[in-house]
């Protein structure tokens, strides 16, 4: 069992950050068997997959790519065309918005067009949101 206060302890006394830690956690996976150190090395890089790409985030938002709205076009057709468009955008933020529209068509027979303008609109509101922000 790993001690809290001994980690804590150790990463003091150690100087540099984490060093202590890094040697603990490298002292575990030395001891493990190799099912159990798989699951380590799974879990690890889950956690640095959280851990934010400074680099990235100081990197401009990129352009939007641009695919022309064909004449005829569903609503389906319509979605993976503007997430194609803004590639860059997360999809999270997103889903309420374009799946109330995409209901509202689906079930309450709003005509597509309008569905896909409205889309359009949410998606290009998202883009300027993320590009505004710091």
């Amino acid at each position: 069992m790993i001690a809290p206060m001994n980690m804590a302890r150790r990463n003091k006394t150690r100087g540099a950050k984490g060093a202590g830690t890094v040697g603990r956690v490298s002292e575990i996976a030395g001891r493990l068997p190799e099912e159990q150190l798989r699951t380590l090395l799974q879990f690890a890089e889950f956690l640095l997959a959280q851990v934010p790409d400074q680099e990235a985030a100081d990197a401009p938002l990129p352009e939007p790519k641009p695919i022309p709205r064909p004449a005829q076009e569903s609503v389906i057709k319509a979605m993976r065309r503007l997430s194609e468009t803004y590639f860059m955008l997360e999809r999270g933020p997103l889903l309420n918005e374009t799946s109330a529209l995409m209901a509202q068509h689906v079930m309450q027979g709003r005509p597509a067009t309008d569905v896909i303008d409205e889309l359009e609109a949410v998606f290009r509101a998202q883009y300027e949101k993320a590009r505004s922000s710091p």
